[in-house]
């Protein structure tokens, strides 16, 4: 699975794209109504797990762990398929969708980066953005009558801070994989020193 991140880097960016363009919209729009809101998240599960699908399987061959990257992506689409195909479902059910989508993705993001905690360094921005999933999902089920608006800023903060994360993570794989080739070995690029 780590080969398939770092020959894979253009998915992370992606996903931080599409999170980044998603917190940034809602931001603009604060204005924006919940309907428009899970408008704008279908766009981002849908291009986000579509993405993370097309890379697990290109490198299914080559990649023992590539089905954890499938997982994500499929968790990601069925999110954005409910959403885009239930019209009568109510607002607030979505929004639950969308906190439970945060959640399932935050944790296969976290354990991503355990994966790799052997294998590379600076793992944590990976995990960072699994935490920053799994509060946002945890949050929207503690809360989930918060106000419209109170919503907005909620989803915008972590789509934002995650597409940071996601983008950052991306270009440092991508640095790696034109400084070391793509077919190097990940573990002899960034071994791990002992605790001493």
């Amino acid at each position: 699975m780590d080969q398939l991140l770092l020959r894979s880097w253009w998915m992370l960016a992606l996903r931080g794209a599409a999170a980044l363009l998603f917190g940034i919209l809602a931001l603009i729009w604060p204005g924006i109504t919940l309907l428009v809101l899970v408008a704008l998240f279908a766009a981002y599960a849908l291009i986000s797990g579509a993405v993370s699908v097309v890379a697990a399987v290109r490198h299914r061959n080559t990649d023992k762990g590539w089905w954890l990257i499938l997982l994500l992506g499929i968790v990601s689409l069925v999110a954005g398929v409910i959403a885009v195909f239930n019209p009568d479902i109510t607002i607030f059910v979505l929004v639950l969708l969308m906190g439970a989508n945060a959640i399932v993705t935050g944790i296969l993001d976290i354990v991503v980066a355990i994966r790799l905690r052997k294998q590379i360094e600076r793992e944590w921005l990976l995990a960072l953005a699994g935490v920053v999933s799994l509060v946002f999902g945890l949050l929207v089920f503690l809360f989930p009558a918060a106000g419209a608006l109170a919503m907005v800023f909620m989803v915008s903060f972590y789509a934002t801070l995650s597409g940071i994360l996601l983008l950052v993570l991306a270009f440092r794989a991508r640095k790696w994989v034109k400084r070391s080739g793509p077919q190097a070995d990940i573990s002899s690029r960034y071994p791990r020193q002992p605790a001493t």
